[in-house]
């Protein structure tokens, strides 16, 4: 997969956790062309290009919503990225969407968070160089190498 492998402890994303980095960042994106749905994809609330909570911006806002905002913008900003736990980040995602993206991967919901909270604050730290957050088809991209 490559393109994240240094953002994690570790290195090394399979194939599960970019399927769900991708649902929860991109949602449909990830399966190919906008015009094609996903069949077996969960209805995105936020529309196809947004992910299950609206992409990186919805994720970054959910995460403040939750009182992870310090966290949440350590990984944006270029400073030391503070770390989240998963129940915490599973507050923040909510359950219907943890639910989604944990099917679609193929995992459990706990283990999912698990990796999850050790890969997002890298992820997030490299796909917002200089702290800015980039476009959404920039995200899909990226996610899509």
């Amino acid at each position: 997969m490559g393109l994240f492998d240094d953002a994690v402890p570790g290195g090394n994303i399979g194939k599960p956790l970019m399927i769900a980095l991708g649902a929860l960042l991109v949602g449909k994106m990830l399966s190919g062309s906008k015009s094609q749905p996903d069949a077996n994809a969960p209805a995105s609330p936020q529309g196809e290009e947004g992910g299950l909570l609206g992409g990186l911006g919805g994720l970054l806002d959910k995460l403040r919503a939750s009182g992870q905002g310090d966290t949440a913008d350590s990984w944006v900003g270029t400073g030391q990225n503070q770390p989240i736990s998963p129940n915490d980040l599973g507050q923040a995602i909510g359950q219907p969407t943890l639910k989604a993206i944990a099917d679609r991967a193929g995992m459990s919901e706990q283990e999912l968070l698990q990796q999850l909270s050790a890969a997002l604050p890298g992820v997030v730290d490299k796909l917002t160089p200089g702290g800015n957050v980039p476009q959404q088809d920039q995200i899909a991209s990226l996610l899509n190498r």
